[in-house]
């Protein structure tokens, strides 16, 4: 099977020929019904290891790379020399261009501090209306968003630096209320603001390699879904956030199940309408203590739906992680998971993509 060109354009009307590429890409994916793996920070550590150069949790589990990785910003804000889970943003690009060279895909969250008080993403504090046009801090949060704009067109690799394709998900799970973006600290309006004002500086810095990602966290409709959308100029993926706790418990386990169909399946109806690509932007069971999670629980729940792909939560600490390790009591349920035919890791997504 070869990928073949899709019409529909990125939102960015400057889009970068490598981004056309991905994004022509991830709609003939969704098209074959093909569900590519993602996995966050997978290159930079996992259970028991750091900065291995070339390891990662999902290749030591089942011999191949994610298709996907998962990458976040939080503190590029701050001139921090690593981001909020330790990465060093050095190190961050050259994973960034290890993935990119051997066909992966990128995406890059921001968890950034709250720029009223300087506290973390999750203080909810109000915010937005201060750093919107005619707002107080206007100006100190536009140079932040400059700061983003320079770590991605550093984002180069080979002899004549061409930029890297990348999905920028900003101001995710917006539906909670966790984050300073969140549904009970701002407007509607408020958020379409801010999400414009962030889309339009970037490519006001000369920015285009960028795909722009809107996911919201659990909704109760498809109203609810896109009460906040920024429009179809402002976002090329429509993802959304969901994790499965209590995984013991059987009835938590039916509702899981059923929440993240039903929702796939409003998305999936919203992505035809809007001609965008659908996404599980983040997922995951913490532990994932039952033993066939993975062709039990993740895999009925998704595969009727057709998500492009699907992002697992980082493997950060031993009582912290989302994706096997070597040894685990997943792992072959895991590899069993990987064998599905419409399941993807590096190794097919890699044979498939058009060069």
């Amino acid at each position: 099977m070869t990928l073949q060109v899709f019409a529909q354009n990125p939102a960015d009307a400057k889009a970068s020929k490598a981004v056309r590429k991905l994004y022509a890409d991830l709609h003939q994916a969704m098209k074959d019904s093909l569900v590519l793996f993602g996995h966050q920070d997978d290159l930079a550590y996992g259970v028991g290891w750091k900065y291995q150069p070339g390891e990662s949790d999902v290749r030591r589990s089942v011999g191949s790379y994610p298709a996907v990785f998962g990458w976040d910003l939080g503190h590029l804000e701050l001139n921090d020399p690593v981001n909020l889970d330790s990465v060093p943003f050095d190190r961050m690009r050259d994973l960034i261009k290890f993935a990119y060279k051997m066909g992966g895909i990128n995406t890059i969250s921001w968890h950034l501090r709250n720029p009223f008080n300087g506290s973390s993403a999750w203080d909810t504090t109000t915010a937005i209306r201060h750093v919107l046009p005619g707002g107080t801090k206007h100006e100190a949060y536009l140079a932040w968003i400059d700061k983003v704009a320079d770590f991605m067109l550093s984002l180069k690799t080979g002899f004549l630096g061409k930029k890297i394709p990348i999905i920028f998900r900003p101001y995710h799970e917006h539906t909670g209320s966790w984050f300073w973006w969140g549904e009970k600290s701002c407007t509607p309006q408020e958020y379409v603001a801010l999400w414009k004002m962030t889309v339009d500086r970037l490519k006001a810095r000369g920015v285009n390699n960028l795909l722009y990602a809107y996911s919201p966290a659990e909704f109760k409709s498809a109203q609810h879904y896109m009460e906040r959308y920024p429009g179809d100029d402002y976002v090329d993926l429509i993802g959304f956030d969901t994790y499965h706790r209590n995984a013991n418990d059987s009835i938590a386990t039916a509702f899981f199940k059923a929440r993240l169909s039903n929702s796939l399946a409003t998305m999936s109806q919203l992505a035809a309408q809007h001609q965008k690509v659908m996404v599980l932007s983040e997922t995951g069971c913490e532990q994932i203590p039952v033993p066939n999670w993975w062709t039990s629980v993740l895999w009925p729940a998704i595969k009727d739906q057709h998500p492009a792909y699907v992002l697992l939560w980082r493997n950060g600490r031993p009582d912290h992680y989302y994706v096997p390790y070597q040894g685990h009591l997943s792992q072959d349920d895991f590899k069993a998971f990987q064998r599905n035919p419409r399941i993807f890791f590096q190794d097919e997504w890699k044979a498939v993509r058009r060069h």
